[in-house]
């Protein structure tokens, strides 16, 4: 068990997400935390957002959006996927699996190296958890194929041994019948904890939306009044405080220690 604590990992609130996703039972919280450390030395996770060139990102959006945009009133950031819109045949076509779970990996890095900090700094609180919105209008069981299936299911389990505790809160929205009894026979086999921070939503979803987030914040297809249209759309834009110029990196690795030192973690409101 040597070599368990990278100087990059000797980090409080780090260390409180695992202990938190083991019930704070210290062995198993600890053999969690070494599995990931092997998990990013095997994978290459250290140095992803340096060695990936996803290049292909343009053409996954059209058949696969999703992406990063604006803050919930919190400060926390907001995911949103259109897996209701996805194009299996078209998407692997432009990208392969191996490659797009590599960009996902490269995306949860990004949220804590980059977005969970600067919006640290933006709320002037510990930021370490995001809203995600999950629209699944249209999806139905054909929607589900093999490729789709194991691509959710390898990066959720890639999320939840390595990445724990980055989940505050899900909205599941234009969730029809089909989804509904779905979710009621899966909603069992999951940890109360995780079920407890998903909120399954109907097509009448935005008062629930915009009691989270500001309409602001909120891309116009989800009830909102934000385009992004400079950017190509509101997925495609990627905005938020981690976009904002005048946060240079050494404001936000300083502003952030201050923030850490005086505020309790994000994740302990879950």
């Amino acid at each position: 068990m040597d070599n368990l604590l990278p100087a990059s990992f000797d980090d409080y609130h780090i260390m409180l997400r695992f202990l938190k996703a083991r019930k704070f039972n210290i062995e198993k919280a600890k053999v969690m935390w070494a599995n990931m450390l092997q998990w990013r030395k095997d994978f290459g996770a250290d140095t992803i957002m340096e060695n990936l060139d996803f290049k292909e990102l343009n053409e996954v959006q059209q058949y696969y959006p999703q992406g990063y945009h604006g803050v919930d009133k919190d400060g926390r950031p907001v995911y949103i996927e259109r897996l209701g819109m996805i194009d299996t045949e078209m998407l692997l076509q432009v990208t392969n699996m191996d490659r797009f779970v590599k960009y996902q990996v490269q995306e949860f890095e990004k949220s804590l190296a980059i977005r969970f900090p600067a919006c640290s700094v933006a709320a002037n609180r510990h930021i370490d958890s995001s809203t995600t919105i999950l629209d699944v209008q249209g999806l139905g069981l054909m929607s589900l194929t093999g490729p789709v299936i194991e691509f959710i299911k390898l990066v959720q389990k890639i999320d939840n041994d390595n990445y724990p505790e980055t989940l505050y809160r899900m909205f599941i929205i234009n969730a029809g019948p089909g989804f509904r009894l779905i979710w009621n026979a899966v909603k069992p086999l999951l940890d109360p904890d995780t079920t407890s921070k998903i909120h399954v939503l109907g097509s009448k979803y935005q008062e629930n939306l915009l009691e989270a987030i500001d309409g602001s914040e909120l891309p116009d297809f989800l009830g909102g009044s934000c385009l992004c249209s400079i950017e190509g759309g509101c997925l495609r834009s990627d905005k938020g405080p981690w976009k904002d110029q005048n946060l240079s990196k050494t404001s936000i690795d300083v502003e952030v220690s201050a923030v850490q030192g005086n505020t309790i973690s994000d994740s302990g409101d879950c």
